[in-house]
This record gives structure tokens, C-alpha cells and sequence, in this order.
């Protein structure tokens, strides 16, 4: 019988079925941070318990180094306190960390893959919402709260209800001046916030055929906004190109075998999906968000929805809601929405390729007036590259502050964040109230190029009018 990517990960990681349903599911390999980790290493010790194995576990810091500043002891006491904290526990326990001083530190999202760690048709857990990611590279991967990582790291399992799949196609070719942020902000608009409850979304089509894997990544990234736990790409000879070589990856002879059983994980011709969804690229705009979760998001054309205009009541309330919070008005252009800060990064839009398209098109161009705009690589080898191709030069010149790696304004459990209610043309992956430092904090997600956009003309903009996109 063919099946799907998704039901022959599953099936391999079965260690058994559970009496309330759930099924016992072996991760593959663990990654861990300094914010959801300490509790569970306590527990361990609590119970006198050591970690089932060491050797699947791979640490970073991220959400609270700051971003400006290198040298310890940080000025936040707390931060200073978390980074030693995993130090301590990843010393005690053997389990290999990404420091600061290694060079190869930065969010988890980014240097999993980037060291060769994520790897097609394996289990990848994490204590962070956003381990969707590593799904662009056909495995599941799903975040998991404390106590689960607790699990984990005791057990190398963990309890998991099965889920259904969704398969997305989107075909067609995307306008120039379209990317993959935009994508996945039409499905969620499309799909919902919750549309994709009890799913995992395999993406397709050929606009993910030809997708680079950080492109692949962006969208999976977010598939947790749309409400479904894992979103995954089948792996192809694009995902093998981009593992080869890595610290982590098979090595020598090693390389064909692993090749050949990833291949093998891919989902078969004709199996069976539980619903498919089909999207005709040309159908997405540059795409920026209103609103106060993913999902109310509008075309760089459109104007701001009228709560008048809503199909049902809870509808109108959501759309009330969201206006009054972000101090938009109903039926305004969002084009020329005037922001104050401008952030490029985050483990959706943190990546080298990401900072080389802004550069390509930012060269020559200044931050406007009045807008702090920064500029945070999403890891250390990112950093290094950008240093290397004078891509930092590029948004210095410009008028960004370049900074060190680090999770930054996304979640702003560092000192990066808003003050008041300033409004933020952000690259990150949730506008939710206050998400970024400020509990009247507003924010606007869009893709890295839109984000330039606004930084340089202070507003909300068409980034293909602005750098004349249409034209490259």
C-alpha cells in the first residue's frame, strides 16, 4: 500500500501503542535551549535520573543572549543566570552544546540544520513552537512543552496522538518580487489559524519543487500558526545537496546509504491524504499582516478590513479586537502605515539567503528618519558568512544595526524590544498582543524585502516599487 512521508516516519518511530491511543514515539533526535530546559534537567535530578541518550540531545542559547553584547556577565541577571544554568546541565550530563564560544551558536531552528543535525525521515523534538522547521527536510518535527522534554531526555520517547495529513500543492510560478514568507502567510490567511487542528501539512507542488531549502524552511517554520503540528517538504536531491559536506551528515561511504533510505522516506506516488489543498502561485501578493495573530493578513494592495463587512458575529469581534489593539482604521490602504522599527531576522527570516536578497536590493539605500532598524543573523555561521560577502557592510551602510546571533526582537526575551506602542515591520512569525517586549507593542509581519521596504521609506511599502523588483 503507498504511503505518506508522514505515516512511514511515524511507523518507524513506533515503540508501541498506549492504552489511551497515544503512541509511544522515539525522537530521533532532541534539540534543547537555555528557556524550557531547566525545569526538566531539574525533574531529572529530582528522580535521580540520568539522560537516556546523551548523544541525541543537542544544546544552543538563543531566545535570551543579547544581541549586543558579547562579553559576560550580561547586564540581565536572569540571562546571565540561564546561560550558566545550561552550560552546568549540559557539562553534567554529556550532551554536546553550541556556545557562544564555539562559533557555531545561534537559534536552534538555524543550526540544526546548518550543522548537518537535521536529517530526512527521522522524529526531531524540541521545547520551542517552532520545530516545525526541520520538517523541510522530511522529517516530523514538533515542539513539546517542559514536562516533555523532561520525557525525552529521560526516555528518548515521548506519548503522541496520531495525526492526520494535509497535503498543500502550490502550483504555478510565483511573481517576481513574491517569497516564500508571502506563501506561507497566504496558506494561513487562506487556511486559518486553526485549520490545520489534528494535521500535519505536507507541502508541495511546484513552487516547493524549485523552493531552496531555506525558502522550504520559512515555511515550515510557520505551519504551527496555521495551527497544524508538523508541515514537511519530501526530501529531494535539493535537501541532499544542502546536507552534504555538513559537520553532522554521513560521511564517505556512509553518504549513498543514508541517501538512498531518505529517499526511500519520501511519500510514494498515489498514497492517500486526508484532505488536499491546491493554490495557484500567482494568486500571491507580497502579503503583510494587520492584525493580532497570522492569519489576518492582507495583500500589499488591499485595505484593512471593515468589521461591518464581517460574515459572522464572532468574525466582526475578532476583526474589533484586532483593530482597537493595533490602532488601524477599517477600510485604510496598509500601504503607507507608518512604522518606527524595522527588524530583520528570527528563525523564519534569519538565514544567509535571506540578508543576500535584502542586500541585493538595499545597496545605495538609507534607513529613513526616526525608524531604529536592526538587522540580527539567526546564528554565528551566519554571521560569518554575511561578514565574509560584505552583507553586513551593506545594512551598516544603510543605516541598520548589524548584531550578534540570537532569537532578538521575535520573542524579546532579551533586552531588543518595543517601547509603547510602537509599530514594527517585522520578519518574524507571530504579531500576537505584546509578543514583542511591549505590552501594547504592535507588529507587522512580511517578508525580509518588505521589511527593507518599510525601513527605508518609514512606511509600509510595495518592495517591488521601492527597489524596482519587477525589473531583476
Amino acid at each position: 500500500m503507498a504511503k505518506s512521508l508522514f505515516q512511514k516516519v511515524w511507523a518507524a518511530h513506533t515503540v508501541r501503542q498506549l492504552a489511551n491511543g497515544q503512541t509511544q514515539l522515539l525522537i530521533g533526535t532532541h534539540l534543547i535551549h537555555e528557556v524550557t530546559s531547566p525545569q526538566a534537567f531539574g525533574m531529572l535530578r529530582d528522580l535521580g535520573l540520568k539522560v537516556a541518550m546523551p548523544q541525541r540531545t543537542f544544546a544552543t542559547v538563543d531566545h535570551i543572549v543579547p544581541t549586543d553584547q558579547f562579553a559576560e556577565p550580561f547586564a540581565d541577571p536572569l540571562a546571565d543566570a540561564m546561560i550558566k544554568e545550561l552550560r552546568k546541565n549540559c557539562a553534567e550530563f554529556g550532551i554536546t552544546f553550541f556556545d557562544r564560544s564555539t562559533g557555531k551558536q545561534g537559534i536552534v531552528h538555524i543550526v540544526g540544520p546548518e550543522q548537518g543535525i537535521t536529517q530526512p525521515g527521522t522524529t526531531i523534538a524540541c521545547g520551542d513552537s517552532h520545530t516545525s522547521t526541520h520538517g523541510a527536510f522530511g522529517a516530523i518535527a514538533f515542539g513539546i512543552g517542559t514536562s516533555q522534554v523532561r520525557d525525552v531526555l529521560a526516555t528518548q520517547t515521548m506519548a503522541l496522538s496520531p495525526l492526520k495529513v494535509r497535503r498543500i500543492n502550490v502550483t504555478g510560478k510565483l511573481r517576481p518580487g513574491v517569497y516564500a514568507k508571502d506563501v506561507i502567510l497566504h496558506i494561513i490567511r487562506t487556511l486559518g489559524v486553526n485549520g490545520g487542528t489534528g494535521f500535519a501539512y505536507e507541502y508541495g507542488g511546484e513552487v516547493f519543487d524549485r523552493f531552496t531549502m531555506e525558502e522550504r524552511m520559512t515555511v515550515c517554520n510557520m505551519s504551527i500558526e496555521g495551527g497544524a503540528r508538523v508541515g514537511y517538504v519530501n526530501p529531494d536531491e535539493t535537501t541532499f545537496a544542502y546536507l552534504k559536506g555538513r559537520p553532522y551528515a554521513p560521511k564517505a561511504g556512509a553518504w549513498d546509504e543514508a541517501v538512498a533510505r531518505w529517499r526511500a522516506t519520501a511519500s510514494d506516488a498515489g498514497c492517500a491524504y486526508d484532505d488536499v489543498v491546491t493554490i495557484d502561485a500567482a494568486e500571491i501578493a507580497p502579503t503583510v499582516t494587520w492584525g493580532i495573530n497570522p492569519g489576518q493578513g492582507i495583500s500589499i494592495a488591499e485595505k484593512i478590513p471593515d468589521p461591518a463587512a464581517a460574515r459572522t458575529t464572532d468574525e466582526k469581534a475578532n476583526i474589533e479586537e484586532a483593530l482597537a489593539y493595533m490602532k488601524l482604521h477599517p477600510g485604510a490602504p496598509i500601504k503607507g502605515t507608518k512604522i518606527d522599527v524595522a527588524f530583520l531576522g528570527s528563525c523564519t527570516n534569519g538565514r544567509l539567503s535571506d540578508f543576500q536578497e535584502v542586500a541585493r536590493f538595499l545597496k545605495g539605500k538609507r534607513v529613513a528618519p526616526g525608524v531604529k532598524a536592526i538587522a540580527v543573523p539567526g546564528s554565528q555561521g551566519v554571521g560569518l558568512l554575511c561578514a565574509e560577502l560584505g552583507i553586513d557592510r551593506v545594512f551598516r551602510d544603510a543605516g541598520f544595526e548589524w548584531r550578534e546571533a540570537g532569537c532578538s526582537m521575535c520573542l524579546a526575551m532579551n533586552p531588543d524590544k518595543l517601547i509603547g506602542d510602537q509599530l514594527c515591520a517585522s520578519s518574524s512569525n507571530r504579531n500576537f498582543k505584546g509578543r514583542q517586549g511591549s505590552p501594547t507593542g504592535r507588529t507587522l509581519l512580511m517578508s525580509p524585502l518588505m521589511v527593507a521596504a518599510a525601513a527605508v521609506t518609514g512606511a509600509v511599502a510595495d518592495a517591488r516599487e521601492v527597489f524596482g523588483v519587477e525589473a531583476n
